[in-house]
């Protein structure tokens, strides 16, 4: 038996914080008692893995910044001192980079599942949003990392990026000096990207996983059925097709942790580098900015954007072909945004769709690795032929998706989940 006397203190003690601080409705309205759908599957293991991931970098990047020196002269030393001195420095500095990789191919899956079964479609179009924009600030932040090293390839991805900035009309080349913070990158470019990645980025990323919960948590759960579950109360007011999130989602949630951390830990342990995807070769020798690396192209996360940039190889409307390159970049991204618009389906979940929208979400699928595939390759007549027709299609899911979701026939809905 417990101890009578301890229950008591400890029923006092939260007494006293619920009458200071919301805690246990807190965790009663966002765990204990809220009604997730009973028939989540392995896709909905991805967000909570974010999390994960997420807190994995925040821990690992607080150890690397006490023995990281964020100057042009100490950077790339200072890593090396990491890598070779530090007491597991080498293992905090590859779960940092190995988790950066990790975090990607999560929040990729992640935003796959909200394609595939309608999730971002009334009254979710709020956590959409607040999720893509998660996505472009997990995009800066990589971005901003990515120079730290101060390898080759650090440098020379970064000079290639920051100066598209540059074919912006009238303002290009003063927006790219200011993110530079100088005529090159330099040290003070270094400097500035370290306080944007550790500080900055970091709080606004914070900040938005938390509305996106909190906005999740408000209209609930989507689910693979697109069934509300909300519609079908209890006498108690509880969802018929409902479970509470805490034990039973919080326990399944820990059978996926254990196989991502498997899968993890394999590729920390074994591979590392990737083949030179997740660390590529070049950033092995330190920043020279007077010898250019054979192939420039950024991390894999960043190749399928990267192939549409370069896949606009052509002028219109007298316009050159780098700037609507970075227009047709950044509208593959902003695009997504206006995602929950252009769905007109009456149907949420891809189970009751028709074939229409099952063959377009497949194309776009395979037009995303093909572009990400091609964005690692150096350009050739031949790949930038393919690069234009993966482009095509991945903008013509978009922009047709108003018609094609309304004209195909769908498959009745249930009343209830089907499990």
């Amino acid at each position: 038996m417990g101890n009578p006397n301890r229950a008591k203190a400890e029923k006092g003690l939260m007494r006293w914080i619920d009458d200071r601080f919301p805690a246990t409705q807190m965790w009663e309205d966002h765990l204990s008692k809220y009604y997730a759908p009973k028939n989540f599957n392995f896709w909905y293991f991805f967000g909570s893995l974010a999390l994960l991931v997420l807190v994995n970098q925040i821990l690992t990047g607080i150890w690397l910044t006490m023995s990281f020196n964020p100057s042009a002269e100490g950077a790339f030393r200072s890593v090396e001192y990491i890598m070779r001195d530090v007491e597991l420095g080498w293992l905090i500095r590859y779960m940092h980079t190995t988790g950066a990789s990790a975090f990607f191919v999560v929040v990729y899956l992640h935003m796959l599942r909200g394609m595939m079964y309608g999730s971002y479609q009334k009254p979710r179009e709020l956590i959409w949003i607040f999720g893509m924009t998660i996505y472009l600030a997990l995009m800066a932040e990589a971005f901003m990392g990515y120079l730290l090293p101060w390898g080759q390839m650090s440098y020379w991805g970064a000079q290639v990026i920051i100066s598209l900035f540059g074919a912006i009309p009238f303002i290009g080349p003063d927006l790219a000096e200011w993110v530079r913070g100088d005529y090159l990158i330099s040290g003070i470019t270094l400097n500035r990207f370290f306080a944007l990645h550790v500080v900055a980025l970091p709080i606004v990323i914070l900040g938005l996983v938390v509305l996106h919960i909190l906005a999740l948590h408000e209209v609930g759960s989507n689910n693979p059925d697109g069934v509300e579950i909300k519609k079908n109360l209890d006498e108690n007011g509880i969802p018929k097709d409902g479970i509470p999130f805490h034990p039973y989602y919080t326990v399944k949630d820990i059978v996926g942790v254990a196989v991502f951390l498997f899968v993890f830990c394999i590729v920390l342990f074994y591979f590392p580098e990737m083949g030179g995807y997740f660390i590529e070769a070049p950033n092995f020798e330190p920043a020279n900015p007077l010898k250019t690396p054979d192939h420039i192209a950024p991390v894999w996360y960043f190749t399928p954007f990267y192939a549409i940039l370069r896949a606009i190889n052509f002028s219109l409307f007298g316009l050159d072909a780098k700037f609507l390159g970075v227009v047709a970049m950044g509208a593959a991204i902003a695009i997504l945004f206006v995602l929950p618009w252009l769905d007109r389906s009456p149907v949420k979940s891809i189970r009751y769709k028709g074939w229409m929208s099952k063959v377009a979400l497949i194309l776009f699928c395979i037009s995303f690795v093909v572009l990400g595939v091609l964005g690692v390759l150096p350009a050739t007549d031949g790949r930038t032929i393919v690069a234009q027709i993966a482009t095509a299609i991945y903008f013509l899911y978009f922009l047709l998706m108003p018609f094609y979701t309304r004209i195909e026939k769908c498959k009745p809905v249930p009343e209830r989940v089907t499990g």
